[in-house]
């Protein structure tokens, strides 16, 4: 019998031994096993993209080696196998649990990654709750802060402006049905948070424009021709400029910025 075929043999075994751990009825039995070989037969599942039994088997050698080397290295890489069955929460838990035992290990930013990447994949569409959409905003922002200068916070900045013109247009849809409804103090708020939070997203320049069309709707004048006079300097070729300048013109008004505006303030000529 070759060697190939007798670890074959060996990996075979192994595997029906954690299905049988998992079990209900089992639940709390396991088999004992060598450190090496349960890593290995971890990482042979993995490299084979059987995800869910990589995370069984690396989970099985913290709960049979937890004061290991190796036990270490399996917390995270459970956490990498959980991400990649799509199993985000656990995938969270486990690298949430290996940062707590090991705070200060060299895997440390992949671990914060992770869970930011987790939150990420998680964000819904424009039309639903963006409590996940902000649960990945807060760990890209983490990222950052803890490691600016790594590769991982380069890829969290593009993500992060990626999650924040998703809740810029969560907050121009919430506006616009404020505006059908003629709720118009209401729909200010939303736009005017999108300009003051989100002003690199692409939805500026149409949260501008609606600036114009709630003020104009209620009687502020001067606050209609700032934000008209912002997006006419900042986005000149825009169509929304168009809309707001003809809106202007049909009421004998020209785009001016005025002096104390909060516009004016946060977006200085």
């Amino acid at each position: 019998m070759t060697a190939d075929w007798l670890k074959k043999i060996v990996l075979s075994s192994l595997v029906l031994g954690l299905v049988a751990c998992s079990s209900k009825k089992d639940e709390d039995k396991y088999i004992a096993r060598d450190v090496e070989v349960l890593y290995n037969l971890a990482q042979d599942n993995l490299e084979k993209h059987r995800y869910r039994l990589a995370a069984a088997a690396f989970d099985e050698v913290e709960r049979q080696h937890p004061y290991s080397v190796w036990a270490r290295r399996a917390q995270l890489m459970s956490a990498y196998a959980y991400y990649m069955s799509n199993n985000y929460d656990d995938s969270i838990l486990a690298a949430q649990r290996f940062l707590q035992l090991h705070p200060g290990n060299k895997s440390a930013p992949y671990a914060y990654y992770l869970i930011a990447l987790c939150h990420y994949e998680q964000v819904s569409d424009v039309g639903r709750d963006q409590a996940k959409t902000q649960e990945a905003e807060q760990a890209l922002i983490e990222v950052i802060r803890r490691y600016p200068d790594s590769e991982y916070a380069r890829d969290a900045k593009l993500k992060l402006a990626l999650t924040h013109d998703h809740l810029a247009g969560k907050d121009m849809e919430v506006g616009r049905f404020y505006m059908h409804r003629q709720e118009y103090l209401a729909a200010v708020v939303r736009f005017r948070h999108v300009i003051e939070e989100y002003q690199t997203t692409s939805h500026t320049p149409e949260a501008l424009h609606r600036l114009v069309e709630a003020y104009l709707a209620l009687g502020i004048y001067d606050e209609a021709k700032t934000a008209a006079a912002v997006l006419g300097h900042n986005f000149p070729g825009s169509k929304w400029y168009r809309y707001s300048y003809n809106l202007l013109q049909g009421k004998d008004m020209k785009p001016e910025a005025k002096e104390g505006s909060w516009l004016s303030k946060l977006w200085p000529f």
